[in-house]
């Protein structure tokens, strides 16, 4: 059976499962902190393909399971942004949050690749499509934004320029560019990278990123992207976690053309001239120091996509 659009409509025995991207900042502009806590940023959201994969399937109560190789180290309780998800819609549609949720984890975990915001972010479309709720677009964007800063860029993916907490967004057209992402040994938590910012930087501006950087991640031209890409977060992370010194010298010796924090951190990150280039810059730079394993990745890849079960 088909909706009037001609979306399939799902029974109520059905499962959904959707696959969502991890994200790349490719340029980080970061302001003063604001009176709610947060900081204004501007910022080029780059969609990855590297995915998490969200099932959710009708049940008595809410559950998560993990699976992946990082699994015992994500909650799969109320402390997952996707178990927030399903209840925080559930509530809004008001509904018990029943559902059974599945999450094969392929982001790496607390590595600045927003791998929760796209759970939630997965969550969020698993159970609106499970429930038959045909939440708007805009209103499920909303939603997003109440879960967390990157997670109304996991609902779009592809390429967006971000402000306000990064739940503003823009969208941004251009050719796919290549990265390698070196997964660092450690943690960093997110906070503490914002909180050794402001310790560094007492005041500051207003955040804007370079006109130039914008139109050269449009042209999809890796060899003008690259002298311009910045990281407000880097120093700050540098202090925190100084061995990622070592990553990135260890990238740009092995000819990326340029290297930076992605994030907080401590994943960094490796622009590549193409895809050739970055198998072997991630071949490279994956016997560095500290490094727990490489990936050649591409940047400006679609949305979450949707599969049945």
């Amino acid at each position: 059976m088909s909706t009037p659009t001609g979306q399939p409509r799902l029974s109520a025995r059905a499962g959904v499962t959707v696959s969502v991207p991890a994200k790349l900042n490719v340029g980080l502009a970061v302001g003063p902190r604001r009176p709610d806590g947060f900081h204004s940023i501007d910022t080029i959201f780059c969609a990855l393909d590297l995915y998490d994969r969200v099932t959710a399937e009708p049940a008595e109560r809410l559950s998560l399971a993990i699976d992946g190789p990082e699994a015992a180290t994500v909650p799969a309780d109320e402390g997952n942004l996707a178990w927030q998800a399903a209840e925080l819609l559930a509530g809004l549609a008001g509904r018990r949050p029943a559902v059974a949720l599945r999450i094969d984890k392929r982001i790496p975990v607390a590595a600045g690749l927003a791998g929760g915001s796209a759970d939630a972010a997965g969550a969020l479309l698993c159970c609106d499509r499970l429930w038959q709720l045909a939440t708007p677009p805009p209103r499920l964007a909303e939603l997003a934004s109440r879960l967390g800063s990157d997670v109304s860029f996991a609902l779009t993916g592809g390429l967006a320029r971000g402000s306000g907490r990064g739940e503003r967004l823009v969208e941004l057209a251009g050719p796919p560019l290549h990265w390698v992402l070196a997964a660092a040994t450690g943690e960093l938590a997110t906070a503490a990278v914002y909180a050794e910012l402001d310790r560094q930087r007492p005041t500051a501006a207003e955040p804007m990123l370079p006109d130039e950087l914008i139109e050269a991640v449009r042209a999809g031209d890796p060899a003008r992207v690259a002298p311009l890409l910045h990281n407000d977060l880097q120093p700050a992370a540098l202090a925190l976690a100084p061995y990622l010194a070592q990553t990135l010298a260890a990238g740009l010796a092995g000819g990326a053309l340029a290297a930076l924090v992605s994030g907080s951190g401590p994943t960094c990150a490796f622009l590549a001239g193409d895809a050739e280039h970055a198998r072997e810059l991630a071949s490279k730079v994956s016997t560095a120091e500290h490094c727990r394993f490489a990936i050649a990745t591409v940047g400006g890849v679609p949305g979450p996509s949707r599969h049945r079960t």
